[in-house]
């Protein structure tokens, strides 16, 4: 997770490549780092959004749907990640509907504020950004999240935009992560595919640890996996590696030589070319899976 060991890692790691970006040029620097916000546009099919409500076991929650203008089409309930549901995941949300997909992009704070809790990732950063959130985040539990997202899968399956002879994709990037194979344990017969990207708390010592659950799925993952993250608990890819293998769940786990965050468009982290490397693993999986 986005905790301060992670922050810490991002800050020295921005410093070092700021001053290589320095050392290339002002103009080169400014070139490098224009495109990453060109890759995140929405390209291909018209699509249409609007916010939505979903009624949840404790209340009502928030988020943002979007999909291509025409036809049904495979869903995927996306996950932000701890700055919550931003304009930067209704960008991403939307670049992937235009591939084709009916996106529900979901507020998981809905429980202390509606979106946007935090307007950037910048916010997070702050400590009055952190202070905001850190009640909210010790306030969702694994069972919380399973049940929310039940409720979410139940919800999308009910709109006509949502083509129900397809099974349904998550994806999810930091604290979101984790989420995605949460739901896929929790509606094994909807969720298909599932991507963590630079999820946090993969594996752990609890019964609830994600990778405990793999074989009570019956989704394909990815898990892409950032270099600081290995660096910190480099045990973690070979223990996803043999739950997959122990579960028969097809798992593609790897680390990105990235910092955590950099699937992100608005992460200080952001790496265009990793992220893009991850898209297309994604597309090719949906494109399988679902």
């Amino acid at each position: 997770m986005c905790d301060s060991l992670t922050e810490d890692d991002n800050a020295q790691w921005l410093a070092i490549n700021r001053r290589q970006f320095a050392a290339i040029g002002a103009g080169a620097a400014t070139l490098a780092i224009a495109p990453g916000c060109v890759a995140a546009a929405p390209a291909g099919l018209a699509t249409e959004s609007r916010p939505v409500t979903i009624e949840t076991a404790d209340g009502t929650a928030d988020g943002f749907f979007v999909y291509p203008a025409k036809g049904k089409h495979p869903a995927v309930l996306l996950w932000p990640d701890i700055a919550g549901l931003r304009e930067a995941y209704q960008t991403m949300a939307t670049r992937l509907a235009a591939a084709g997909f009916a996106v529900l992009a979901i507020n998981h704070y809905y429980r202390n504020s509606p979106a946007p809790v935090l307007p950037d990732f910048a916010a997070w950063r702050t400590p009055e950004g952190q202070q905001k959130l850190q009640p909210m985040i010790q306030a969702l539990t694994p069972e919380k999240i399973q049940a929310d997202a039940g409720s979410y899968v139940d919800w999308l399956d009910r709109q006509p935009q949502v083509d129900t002879a397809h099974k349904i994709g998550t994806q999810g990037y930091c604290m979101g992560g984790p989420y995605t194979v949460f739901a896929a344990y929790a509606r094994p017969a909807r969720i298909g595919a599932a991507v963590s990207c630079h999820g946090a708390n993969l594996v752990n010592d609890t019964a609830q640890s994600p990778h405990k659950l793999l074989g009570q799925t019956q989704a394909s993952f990815i898990f892409a996996i950032a270099q600081n993250d290995d660096a910190r608990a480099p045990g973690d890819k070979t223990a996803l590696k043999d739950a997959a293998a122990a579960a028969d769940r097809p798992a593609d786990v790897a680390v990105y030589p990235a910092q955590h965050g950099w699937c992100t468009i608005d992460a200080p982290v952001y790496d265009k070319i990793q992220a893009e490397k991850v898209w297309s693993k994604l597309l090719a999986l949906y494109a399988k899976a679902l």
